[in-house]
Protein backbone atom coordinates (compact mmCIF):
# COMPACT_ATOMS: atom_id res chain seq x y z
CA UNK A 1 0.00 0.00 0.00
CA UNK A 2 2.67 2.31 1.19
CA UNK A 3 4.64 1.74 -2.38
CA UNK A 4 1.02 2.16 -3.90
CA UNK A 5 0.44 5.65 -2.66
CA UNK A 6 3.81 6.71 -3.21
CA UNK A 7 3.80 5.84 -6.76
CA UNK A 8 0.86 8.08 -7.50
CA UNK A 9 2.31 10.73 -5.57
CA UNK A 10 5.80 10.62 -8.10
CA UNK A 11 3.77 9.74 -11.28
CA UNK A 12 0.51 11.84 -10.95
CA UNK A 13 0.58 13.77 -8.39
CA UNK A 14 4.06 15.26 -9.25
CA UNK A 15 4.75 15.51 -5.60
CA UNK A 16 8.47 16.42 -4.29
CA UNK A 17 8.72 13.88 -1.05
CA UNK A 18 11.16 16.99 0.41
CA UNK A 19 8.86 19.76 0.38
CA UNK A 20 5.92 20.59 2.27
CA UNK A 21 2.44 19.14 1.51
CA UNK A 22 -0.62 20.46 3.62
CA UNK A 23 -3.31 17.55 4.14
CA UNK A 24 -7.13 18.15 4.57
CA UNK A 25 -7.59 15.81 7.56
CA UNK A 26 -11.50 15.80 8.75
CA UNK A 27 -10.83 12.47 10.71
CA UNK A 28 -13.09 10.43 9.15
CA UNK A 29 -11.42 6.64 7.55
CA UNK A 30 -10.33 8.16 4.22
CA UNK A 31 -8.25 11.29 5.41
CA UNK A 32 -6.63 9.50 8.44
CA UNK A 33 -5.77 7.39 6.42
CA UNK A 34 -4.07 9.46 4.19
CA UNK A 35 -2.30 11.21 6.70
CA UNK A 36 -1.03 7.90 8.13
CA UNK A 37 0.31 6.70 5.28
CA UNK A 38 2.17 10.17 4.35
CA UNK A 39 3.67 10.59 7.46
CA UNK A 40 4.89 6.96 7.06
CA UNK A 41 6.51 7.58 3.62
CA UNK A 42 8.60 10.46 5.36
CA UNK A 43 7.04 13.53 3.45
CA UNK A 44 6.64 16.44 5.69
CA UNK A 45 2.65 16.95 6.26
CA UNK A 46 0.92 19.59 8.06
CA UNK A 47 -2.68 18.16 9.28
CA UNK A 48 -5.40 21.06 8.43
CA UNK A 49 -8.85 20.33 9.57
CA UNK A 50 -11.84 22.71 9.44
CA UNK A 51 -14.91 22.81 11.51
CA UNK A 52 -17.72 23.43 9.64
CA UNK A 53 -20.74 23.37 13.12
CA UNK A 54 -22.87 21.42 11.21
CA UNK A 55 -23.12 18.24 13.48
CA UNK A 56 -23.37 17.84 17.70
CA UNK A 57 -20.13 15.48 17.29
CA UNK A 58 -17.93 18.72 15.29
CA UNK A 59 -16.16 19.65 18.75
CA UNK A 60 -15.31 16.32 19.73
CA UNK A 61 -13.81 15.16 15.91
CA UNK A 62 -11.61 18.31 16.17
CA UNK A 63 -10.05 17.23 18.83
CA UNK A 64 -9.89 13.97 17.88
CA UNK A 65 -7.41 14.39 15.30
CA UNK A 66 -5.13 17.09 16.96
CA UNK A 67 -5.31 14.54 19.60
CA UNK A 68 -4.09 11.91 16.87
CA UNK A 69 -1.43 13.87 15.33
CA UNK A 70 0.22 14.83 18.26
CA UNK A 71 0.40 11.41 18.82
CA UNK A 72 2.96 11.15 15.30
CA UNK A 73 4.27 14.54 16.17
CA UNK A 74 2.35 16.28 13.02
CA UNK A 75 2.13 19.86 12.64
CA UNK A 76 -1.54 20.26 13.07
CA UNK A 77 -3.58 23.65 11.82
CA UNK A 78 -7.33 24.18 12.49
CA UNK A 79 -10.56 26.62 12.33
CA UNK A 80 -13.91 26.32 12.50
CA UNK A 81 -16.83 28.13 10.20
CA UNK A 82 -20.46 28.12 10.24
CA UNK A 83 -21.60 26.44 7.13
CA UNK A 84 -24.75 26.47 7.45
CA UNK A 85 -24.83 30.43 7.85
CA UNK A 86 -22.37 30.72 5.22
CA UNK A 87 -25.08 28.52 2.85
CA UNK A 88 -28.03 30.98 4.15
CA UNK A 89 -26.02 34.27 2.90
CA UNK A 90 -24.68 32.71 -0.23
CA UNK A 91 -28.38 30.76 -0.87
CA UNK A 92 -26.09 27.75 -1.33
CA UNK A 93 -26.29 23.91 -0.61
CA UNK A 94 -24.84 23.20 2.80
CA UNK A 95 -23.21 20.45 0.73
CA UNK A 96 -21.46 23.30 -1.48
CA UNK A 97 -20.90 25.56 1.45
CA UNK A 98 -19.39 23.60 3.25
CA UNK A 99 -17.10 22.48 0.39
CA UNK A 100 -16.16 25.91 -0.58
CA UNK A 101 -15.33 26.85 2.92
CA UNK A 102 -13.02 24.18 3.60
CA UNK A 103 -11.30 24.71 0.16
CA UNK A 104 -10.92 28.24 1.05
CA UNK A 105 -9.04 27.10 4.35
CA UNK A 106 -6.96 24.41 3.28
CA UNK A 107 -5.71 26.46 0.59
CA UNK A 108 -5.36 29.60 2.88
CA UNK A 109 -3.37 27.52 5.40
CA UNK A 110 -0.99 26.05 2.54
CA UNK A 111 0.21 29.91 1.56
CA UNK A 112 1.31 30.17 5.45
CA UNK A 113 3.25 27.00 5.32
CA UNK A 114 4.47 27.45 2.05
CA UNK A 115 3.24 24.08 0.91
CA UNK A 116 3.98 22.49 -2.11
CA UNK A 117 0.66 21.01 -2.20
CA UNK A 118 -3.11 20.54 -0.76
CA UNK A 119 -3.93 17.00 -0.37
CA UNK A 120 -7.33 15.44 0.10
CA UNK A 121 -8.21 11.98 0.57
CA UNK A 122 -10.83 11.06 -2.26
CA UNK A 123 -10.84 7.40 -3.23
CA UNK A 124 -11.51 5.05 -6.04
CA UNK A 125 -15.17 5.24 -4.90
CA UNK A 126 -15.77 9.04 -4.79
CA UNK A 127 -14.52 8.84 -8.19
CA UNK A 128 -17.44 6.76 -9.45
CA UNK A 129 -19.74 8.72 -7.48
CA UNK A 130 -18.57 11.85 -8.41
CA UNK A 131 -18.72 10.05 -12.45
CA UNK A 132 -22.60 8.48 -12.07
CA UNK A 133 -23.54 12.34 -10.46
CA UNK A 134 -21.84 14.20 -13.51
CA UNK A 135 -23.69 10.81 -16.03
CA UNK A 136 -27.16 11.54 -14.34
CA UNK A 137 -26.85 15.48 -14.20
CA UNK A 138 -25.75 15.09 -18.27
CA UNK A 139 -21.63 16.07 -18.72
CA UNK A 140 -19.26 15.56 -21.34
CA UNK A 141 -15.98 14.06 -21.49
CA UNK A 142 -15.01 16.70 -18.91
CA UNK A 143 -17.54 15.74 -16.32
CA UNK A 144 -17.09 11.94 -17.01
CA UNK A 145 -13.53 11.84 -16.90
CA UNK A 146 -14.25 12.21 -12.68
CA UNK A 147 -11.94 13.90 -10.74
CA UNK A 148 -8.02 14.12 -11.75
CA UNK A 149 -5.41 13.51 -9.33
CA UNK A 150 -3.77 16.93 -10.35
CA UNK A 151 -5.35 20.23 -10.36
CA UNK A 152 -3.31 23.08 -11.30
CA UNK A 153 -4.73 25.62 -11.68
CA UNK A 154 -7.72 25.20 -9.53
CA UNK A 155 -10.18 27.58 -8.45
CA UNK A 156 -8.66 27.88 -5.12
CA UNK A 157 -4.88 28.92 -6.80
CA UNK A 158 -2.85 29.40 -9.49
CA UNK A 159 0.33 28.11 -8.50
CA UNK A 160 -0.89 25.39 -5.23
CA UNK A 161 -1.76 22.22 -7.08
CA UNK A 162 -4.87 20.12 -5.16
CA UNK A 163 -3.47 16.46 -5.38
CA UNK A 164 -5.62 13.34 -4.77
CA UNK A 165 -3.05 10.12 -4.20
CA UNK A 166 -6.09 7.77 -3.47
CA UNK A 167 -8.08 7.88 -6.18
CA UNK A 168 -7.53 4.09 -7.23
CA UNK A 169 -7.77 2.71 -3.98
CA UNK A 170 -10.87 1.80 -2.71
CA UNK A 171 -12.66 2.21 0.45
CA UNK A 172 -12.84 -1.84 1.32
CA UNK A 173 -8.82 -1.33 1.62
CA UNK A 174 -8.55 1.78 3.75
CA UNK A 175 -10.81 -0.47 6.17
CA UNK A 176 -8.49 -2.88 5.88
CA UNK A 177 -5.63 -0.89 6.79
CA UNK A 178 -7.12 0.84 9.63
CA UNK A 179 -7.53 -2.85 11.14
CA UNK A 180 -4.12 -3.77 10.83
CA UNK A 181 -2.51 -0.56 12.53
CA UNK A 182 -5.18 -0.42 15.19
CA UNK A 183 -6.89 3.12 13.83
CA UNK A 184 -10.25 4.34 15.03
CA UNK A 185 -11.39 6.97 12.60
CA UNK A 186 -14.85 8.86 13.57
CA UNK A 187 -17.84 7.96 11.61
CA UNK A 188 -19.49 11.06 10.13
CA UNK A 189 -23.53 10.58 10.76
CA UNK A 190 -24.11 12.57 7.98
CA UNK A 191 -22.63 9.87 5.31
CA UNK A 192 -25.76 7.96 5.96
CA UNK A 193 -28.17 10.72 5.32
CA UNK A 194 -30.05 10.02 1.84
CA UNK A 195 -31.53 12.97 1.50
CA UNK A 196 -28.13 13.78 0.15
CA UNK A 197 -27.87 13.31 -3.22
CA UNK A 198 -24.50 11.36 -3.30
CA UNK A 199 -25.22 9.54 -0.14
CA UNK A 200 -28.06 8.20 -2.55
CA UNK A 201 -25.85 7.17 -5.42
CA UNK A 202 -23.88 5.01 -2.11
CA UNK A 203 -26.18 3.15 -0.57
CA UNK A 204 -29.03 2.90 -3.13
CA UNK A 205 -27.77 3.06 -6.32
CA UNK A 206 -24.81 1.69 -6.75
CA UNK A 207 -25.82 -1.58 -4.53
CA UNK A 208 -28.96 -2.14 -6.92
CA UNK A 209 -26.48 -1.60 -9.77
CA UNK A 210 -24.32 -4.28 -8.45
CA UNK A 211 -27.28 -6.56 -9.30
CA UNK A 212 -26.77 -6.14 -13.24
CA UNK A 213 -22.40 -6.51 -12.45
CA UNK A 214 -21.00 -6.76 -9.14
CA UNK A 215 -18.19 -5.31 -10.81
CA UNK A 216 -19.69 -2.16 -11.71
CA UNK A 217 -17.74 0.42 -9.67
CA UNK A 218 -14.50 -0.89 -11.60
CA UNK A 219 -16.02 -0.98 -14.76
CA UNK A 220 -17.34 2.63 -14.27
CA UNK A 221 -13.88 3.61 -12.76
CA UNK A 222 -11.80 2.17 -15.26
CA UNK A 223 -13.97 3.93 -17.99
CA UNK A 224 -13.60 7.43 -16.31
CA UNK A 225 -9.76 6.68 -16.53
CA UNK A 226 -10.26 5.69 -20.37
CA UNK A 227 -11.61 9.21 -21.11
CA UNK A 228 -9.55 11.07 -18.98
CA UNK A 229 -6.79 9.95 -21.42
CA UNK A 230 -9.17 10.81 -23.86
CA UNK A 231 -9.62 13.81 -22.44
CA UNK A 232 -6.08 15.13 -22.60
CA UNK A 233 -5.34 14.75 -26.21
CA UNK A 234 -7.88 16.28 -27.00
CA UNK A 235 -7.33 19.06 -25.06
CA UNK A 236 -3.57 18.85 -26.44
CA UNK A 237 -5.56 19.82 -29.68
CA UNK A 238 -7.61 22.34 -28.77
CA UNK A 239 -4.55 24.44 -27.27
CA UNK A 240 -3.11 24.88 -30.40
CA UNK A 241 -6.66 26.10 -31.97
CA UNK A 242 -7.13 28.43 -28.84
CA UNK A 243 -3.69 30.13 -29.72
CA UNK A 244 -4.88 30.43 -33.38
CA UNK A 245 -8.26 31.49 -32.43
CA UNK A 246 -7.45 33.92 -30.14
CA UNK A 247 -6.86 37.55 -30.67
CA UNK A 248 -7.01 39.31 -27.20
CA UNK A 249 -7.32 39.08 -23.66
CA UNK A 250 -7.97 41.41 -20.69
CA UNK A 251 -9.28 40.88 -17.39
CA UNK A 252 -13.26 41.34 -18.11
CA UNK A 253 -13.56 40.54 -22.04
CA UNK A 254 -11.73 38.12 -24.39
CA UNK A 255 -11.64 38.68 -28.58
CA UNK A 256 -11.90 35.61 -30.07
CA UNK A 257 -11.40 34.84 -34.15
CA UNK A 258 -14.82 33.81 -35.28
CA UNK A 259 -14.05 33.04 -38.99
CA UNK A 260 -11.54 30.57 -37.78
CA UNK A 261 -13.88 28.99 -34.62
CA UNK A 262 -16.37 28.36 -36.74
CA UNK A 263 -14.23 26.53 -39.29
CA UNK A 264 -13.33 23.80 -36.02
CA UNK A 265 -15.30 20.60 -35.59
CA UNK A 266 -18.17 21.44 -33.46
CA UNK A 267 -16.36 19.51 -30.03
CA UNK A 268 -13.76 22.04 -30.27
CA UNK A 269 -16.21 24.77 -30.77
CA UNK A 270 -17.67 23.58 -27.73
CA UNK A 271 -14.27 23.39 -25.76
CA UNK A 272 -13.32 26.48 -26.90
CA UNK A 273 -16.15 28.56 -25.93
CA UNK A 274 -15.95 26.66 -22.52
CA UNK A 275 -12.19 27.14 -21.69
CA UNK A 276 -13.12 31.45 -22.62
CA UNK A 277 -16.01 31.40 -19.66
CA UNK A 278 -13.52 29.41 -17.67
CA UNK A 279 -10.89 32.54 -17.77
CA UNK A 280 -13.15 34.94 -17.18
CA UNK A 281 -14.41 32.90 -13.92
CA UNK A 282 -12.40 30.21 -13.10
CA UNK A 283 -14.39 29.92 -9.63
CA UNK A 284 -17.72 28.95 -11.91
CA UNK A 285 -18.34 25.56 -11.49
CA UNK A 286 -20.04 22.57 -14.02
CA UNK A 287 -20.68 25.08 -16.73
CA UNK A 288 -24.14 23.52 -18.07
CA UNK A 289 -24.87 21.74 -21.68
CA UNK A 290 -27.39 24.32 -21.78
CA UNK A 291 -25.02 27.20 -21.55
CA UNK A 292 -22.39 26.22 -24.24
CA UNK A 293 -25.20 24.84 -26.46
CA UNK A 294 -27.19 28.64 -26.59
CA UNK A 295 -23.53 30.14 -26.84
CA UNK A 296 -22.54 28.02 -29.91
CA UNK A 297 -26.15 28.72 -31.57
CA UNK A 298 -24.81 32.27 -31.20
CA UNK A 299 -21.39 31.45 -33.05
CA UNK A 300 -23.14 29.94 -35.53
CA UNK A 301 -25.77 32.32 -36.27
CA UNK A 302 -25.79 35.25 -34.03
CA UNK A 303 -29.05 36.92 -32.87
CA UNK A 304 -30.41 40.34 -34.81
CA UNK A 305 -29.09 42.37 -32.07
CA UNK A 306 -25.44 41.47 -32.14
CA UNK A 307 -24.95 40.14 -28.40
CA UNK A 308 -26.33 37.13 -26.45
CA UNK A 309 -26.58 37.15 -22.16
CA UNK A 310 -24.50 33.37 -21.72
CA UNK A 311 -23.74 32.58 -18.12
CA UNK A 312 -22.52 34.16 -14.50
CA UNK A 313 -22.86 38.23 -15.50
CA UNK A 314 -21.29 37.26 -19.03
CA UNK A 315 -22.49 38.09 -22.81
CA UNK A 316 -21.65 37.37 -26.06
CA UNK A 317 -20.99 39.87 -28.36
CA UNK A 318 -20.11 39.81 -32.69
CA UNK A 319 -19.23 42.17 -35.23
CA UNK A 320 -17.26 41.53 -38.12
CA UNK A 321 -14.97 38.35 -37.88
CA UNK A 322 -14.98 39.05 -33.78
CA UNK A 323 -16.60 37.53 -31.06
CA UNK A 324 -16.62 38.48 -27.69
CA UNK A 325 -16.91 36.28 -24.76
CA UNK A 326 -17.27 39.67 -21.94
CA UNK A 327 -18.67 41.35 -18.72
CA UNK A 328 -21.75 43.01 -19.25
CA UNK A 329 -20.19 46.20 -18.07
CA UNK A 330 -16.67 45.57 -20.36
CA UNK A 331 -16.18 48.52 -22.68
CA UNK A 332 -15.04 46.63 -25.97
CA UNK A 333 -13.04 47.41 -28.78
CA UNK A 334 -14.75 47.49 -32.33
CA UNK A 335 -17.84 47.15 -30.83
CA UNK A 336 -20.83 48.22 -33.07
CA UNK A 337 -23.63 50.00 -32.53
CA UNK A 338 -26.40 47.57 -31.99
CA UNK A 339 -27.57 46.43 -35.27
CA UNK A 340 -30.89 47.93 -35.14
CA UNK A 341 -29.60 51.36 -35.11
CA UNK A 342 -27.68 50.60 -38.00
CA UNK A 343 -30.31 49.94 -40.46
CA UNK A 344 -32.38 53.09 -39.30
CA UNK A 345 -32.87 56.49 -40.95
CA UNK A 346 -34.45 57.79 -37.77
CA UNK A 347 -33.98 56.97 -34.60
CA UNK A 348 -36.36 56.75 -31.27
CA UNK A 349 -36.15 60.03 -28.92
CA UNK A 350 -38.35 61.94 -26.53
CA UNK A 351 -40.20 65.02 -27.93
CA UNK A 352 -38.55 66.84 -24.70
CA UNK A 353 -37.03 66.31 -21.53
CA UNK A 354 -40.11 65.45 -19.73
CA UNK A 355 -41.84 62.54 -18.31
CA UNK A 356 -44.73 60.77 -20.14
CA UNK A 357 -46.82 58.56 -18.51
CA UNK A 358 -47.20 54.52 -20.50
CA UNK A 359 -50.37 53.36 -19.37
CA UNK A 360 -50.86 49.35 -19.99
CA UNK A 361 -52.06 49.00 -22.30
CA UNK A 362 -51.21 51.88 -24.33
CA UNK A 363 -48.48 53.98 -26.04
CA UNK A 364 -46.91 56.86 -26.93
CA UNK A 365 -45.06 58.02 -29.93
CA UNK A 366 -41.62 58.99 -29.89
CA UNK A 367 -40.00 61.00 -32.65
CA UNK A 368 -38.34 59.69 -35.58
CA UNK A 369 -41.97 57.68 -36.53
CA UNK A 370 -41.44 55.38 -33.50
CA UNK A 371 -43.64 54.32 -30.82
CA UNK A 372 -43.14 52.18 -27.36
CA UNK A 373 -46.42 50.00 -26.47
CA UNK A 374 -46.78 48.09 -23.34
CA UNK A 375 -49.02 45.25 -23.53
CA UNK A 376 -50.88 42.47 -21.33
CA UNK A 377 -49.96 39.20 -21.40
CA UNK A 378 -52.50 36.43 -20.82
CA UNK A 379 -50.90 33.21 -21.38
CA UNK A 380 -47.47 34.15 -18.48
CA UNK A 381 -46.10 30.42 -19.01
CA UNK A 382 -46.05 30.64 -22.35
CA UNK A 383 -44.43 33.58 -22.36
CA UNK A 384 -41.58 32.69 -19.84
CA UNK A 385 -40.68 30.75 -22.92
CA UNK A 386 -40.33 33.67 -24.84
CA UNK A 387 -38.40 35.91 -22.34
CA UNK A 388 -35.71 33.68 -21.61
CA UNK A 389 -34.80 33.13 -25.23
CA UNK A 390 -35.96 36.69 -26.14
CA UNK A 391 -32.61 38.07 -27.82
CA UNK A 392 -34.54 40.93 -29.68
CA UNK A 393 -33.25 44.59 -28.55
CA UNK A 394 -36.79 45.78 -29.36
CA UNK A 395 -39.02 43.98 -27.00
CA UNK A 396 -39.21 42.88 -23.41
CA UNK A 397 -41.18 40.94 -21.49
CA UNK A 398 -41.37 41.81 -17.71
CA UNK A 399 -42.95 40.96 -14.58
CA UNK A 400 -46.00 42.63 -13.73
CA UNK A 401 -45.81 42.44 -9.85
CA UNK A 402 -42.87 44.08 -10.11
CA UNK A 403 -44.22 47.01 -11.72
CA UNK A 404 -45.74 50.58 -10.23
CA UNK A 405 -47.66 51.87 -12.56
CA UNK A 406 -48.28 53.95 -14.52
CA UNK A 407 -44.91 53.06 -16.40
CA UNK A 408 -42.84 56.46 -16.88
CA UNK A 409 -40.87 57.15 -20.17
CA UNK A 410 -38.11 59.58 -19.75
CA UNK A 411 -34.86 60.81 -20.68
CA UNK A 412 -31.61 60.11 -18.51
CA UNK A 413 -30.77 62.29 -15.84
CA UNK A 414 -27.21 62.90 -13.87
CA UNK A 415 -26.85 60.13 -11.29
CA UNK A 416 -29.32 57.56 -12.66
CA UNK A 417 -28.25 54.04 -12.15
CA UNK A 418 -29.20 50.33 -13.98
CA UNK A 419 -29.39 46.85 -13.25
CA UNK A 420 -29.06 45.23 -16.52
CA UNK A 421 -29.77 42.15 -17.21
CA UNK A 422 -27.12 39.19 -17.24
CA UNK A 423 -25.58 41.46 -14.03
CA UNK A 424 -26.96 39.53 -10.93
CA UNK A 425 -28.21 42.95 -9.81
CA UNK A 426 -25.30 44.41 -9.58
CA UNK A 427 -25.77 48.67 -11.03
CA UNK A 428 -23.98 50.72 -13.50
CA UNK A 429 -24.20 54.33 -14.34
CA UNK A 430 -26.97 54.66 -17.30
CA UNK A 431 -23.67 57.11 -18.53
CA UNK A 432 -21.58 54.87 -18.67
CA UNK A 433 -24.01 52.03 -20.38
CA UNK A 434 -24.56 54.03 -23.22
CA UNK A 435 -21.07 54.29 -23.28
CA UNK A 436 -20.33 50.71 -23.49
CA UNK A 437 -23.25 49.75 -26.11
CA UNK A 438 -21.41 52.34 -28.23
CA UNK A 439 -24.86 54.69 -28.14
CA UNK A 440 -23.67 57.82 -30.44
CA UNK A 441 -23.33 60.65 -28.17
CA UNK A 442 -25.92 62.62 -30.00
CA UNK A 443 -28.79 60.41 -29.09
CA UNK A 444 -28.28 59.67 -25.73
CA UNK A 445 -29.78 63.16 -24.09
CA UNK A 446 -33.33 62.24 -25.13
CA UNK A 447 -33.08 58.15 -25.29
CA UNK A 448 -36.19 57.17 -24.10
CA UNK A 449 -36.13 55.15 -20.38
CA UNK A 450 -38.82 53.08 -19.43
CA UNK A 451 -39.09 53.79 -15.29
CA UNK A 452 -41.29 52.25 -12.58
CA UNK A 453 -41.30 53.78 -9.34
CA UNK A 454 -37.90 55.46 -9.85
CA UNK A 455 -36.52 52.46 -11.27
CA UNK A 456 -35.62 51.68 -14.98
CA UNK A 457 -37.57 48.67 -16.45
CA UNK A 458 -35.91 48.79 -19.82
CA UNK A 459 -33.67 50.49 -21.23
CA UNK A 460 -35.57 50.26 -25.39
CA UNK A 461 -33.06 48.83 -27.85
CA UNK A 462 -30.57 47.55 -25.44
CA UNK A 463 -31.30 45.63 -22.24
CA UNK A 464 -34.10 44.90 -19.81
CA UNK A 465 -33.51 45.74 -15.89
CA UNK A 466 -32.85 42.32 -13.85
CA UNK A 467 -35.26 42.74 -11.39
CA UNK A 468 -38.19 43.02 -13.77
CA UNK A 469 -36.90 39.56 -15.50
CA UNK A 470 -39.75 36.62 -15.87
CA UNK A 471 -39.09 34.06 -14.05
CA UNK A 472 -40.66 30.81 -13.03
CA UNK A 473 -42.87 31.72 -10.64
CA UNK A 474 -43.81 35.06 -12.62
CA UNK A 475 -48.21 35.39 -12.53
CA UNK A 476 -48.51 38.27 -14.95
CA UNK A 477 -46.46 39.84 -17.32
CA UNK A 478 -45.97 43.17 -19.35
CA UNK A 479 -44.83 43.11 -22.70
CA UNK A 480 -43.38 46.24 -24.15
CA UNK A 481 -42.14 46.99 -27.45
CA UNK A 482 -39.93 49.47 -29.67
CA UNK A 483 -42.02 50.16 -32.73
CA UNK A 484 -40.78 52.13 -35.93
CA UNK A 485 -42.81 53.48 -38.96
CA UNK A 486 -41.87 51.11 -40.84
CA UNK A 487 -43.29 48.48 -38.52
CA UNK A 488 -47.13 49.86 -37.34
Amino acid sequence: MLEHVANNLNRHCQVDFNSTVLIGVSGGPDSLFLLHVLQRLGLPVVAAHLNHRLRVEADEEARSVEAFTQRLNIPFVSSSEDAGAYAADKNLSIEEAARIIRYRFLFREAEKVQAQAVAVAHTADDQVETVLMHFLRGAGLDGLQGMSYRSLPNPWSETIPLVRPLLDIWREEIDAYHREHDLHPSQDSSNLDTRIYRNRLRHELIPYLKQYNPNVRQVIWRTADVLRADNAALEMMVDGVWQSCLISETSNYLTLDRELLLQQPVAVQRRILRRAIGVLRPGLRDIGFETIERALAFLQSPSRSGQRDLVAGLRLRTSGNRLWVAEWDALLPETAVSSFLDACDTWPQLPSDSEYPLPVPGSINLEGNWKLEALSVEEPDFMHDRAAENDDPLQAWVDADELVLPLVVRPRRPGDRFAPLGMQGHQTKVADFFINVKLPEALRRRWPLVCSGGRIVWIPGFRLGHPFRVREGTRRVVHLRLVSGKSI
